[in-house]
């Protein structure tokens, strides 16, 4: 069995694996079923041509989640056969085997009740015989087991590239803080030397007053020795 996974997830996964399967295997059906009769084909034509449009559309049902997780098409093709050649072959046998079993389902026209009814009553009991196959090709890790690591790693990508996008915006709103921050420091720094560039003049205007003064004392001193 799959490591950490109950019996109850484990059959809620084989019937999801059942239903994307039944899917494609149904519109392949319903395509080739009704082109075939449409056509006039024998029995043998129109089954061959549902069975490879059930195989066609069952494919490109895995295959589109498949490549968006970053995998080349090629790898693509390798896991949808791995993961659905065993589950739609089991369908389309059980399928077209109950077809053939209906007496006049396969005769009767696209108008015919018969045609359809037969149609979805194979399709149903396809359904239900081809679930326990995909739970034990899951159990051990094959069939669409191997379609989930790839869905696993398609949203740790997503969670990934999250991630970057918040640490991007992380640091783009420390970059303007930061850029604030400078622009504020750099008015500070502005005022201050603007205060002692202030300073600095009363310090020139004290001094040349000083002297000033000092000029003063000297001449009442000569004019005080003079009188003397």
């Amino acid at each position: 069995m799959v490591s950490g996974m109950t019996n109850a997830n484990l059959t809620r996964l084989a019937i999801t694996a059942t239903l994307h399967c039944l899917t494609g295997c149904a519109i392949g059906e319903v395509l080739g079923m009704v082109i075939g009769t449409a056509l006039g084909w024998s029995d043998l034509a129109t089954i061959a041509l549902a069975v490879g449009l059930a195989f066609l559309f069952g494919y490109s049902l895995t295959i589109r989640p498949v490549l968006r997780s970053g995998v080349p098409l090629r790898t693509a093709i390798k896991v949808a056969l791995v993961a659905d050649t065993v589950s739609i072959a089991v369908m389309e046998v059980v399928d077209n085997g109950v077809m053939l079993a209906i007496p006049g389902a396969m005769e009767a026209g696209l108008t015919s009740w018969v045609f359809w009814a037969s149609l979805a009553g194979a399709l149903a009991v396809a359904f239900v015989v081809t679930v326990p196959v995909n739970r034990a090709l899951i159990a051990r890790g094959q069939g669409h087991a191997v379609t989930h690591r790839y869905h696993a790693g398609h949203g740790s990508g997503h969670a990934g590239h999250g991630s970057g996008h918040e640490a991007s915006h992380a640091g783009h709103a420390a970059g303007r803080a930061g850029h604030a921050t400078g622009h504020e420091h750099g008015h500070v720094g502005h005022e201050h030397g603007h205060v002692g560039h202030e300073a600095g003049h009363g310090g020139n205007a004290g001094g040349r007053a000083g002297r000033e003064h000092g000029h003063t004392g000297r001449e009442g001193g000569h004019a005080g020795h003079a009188r003397h």
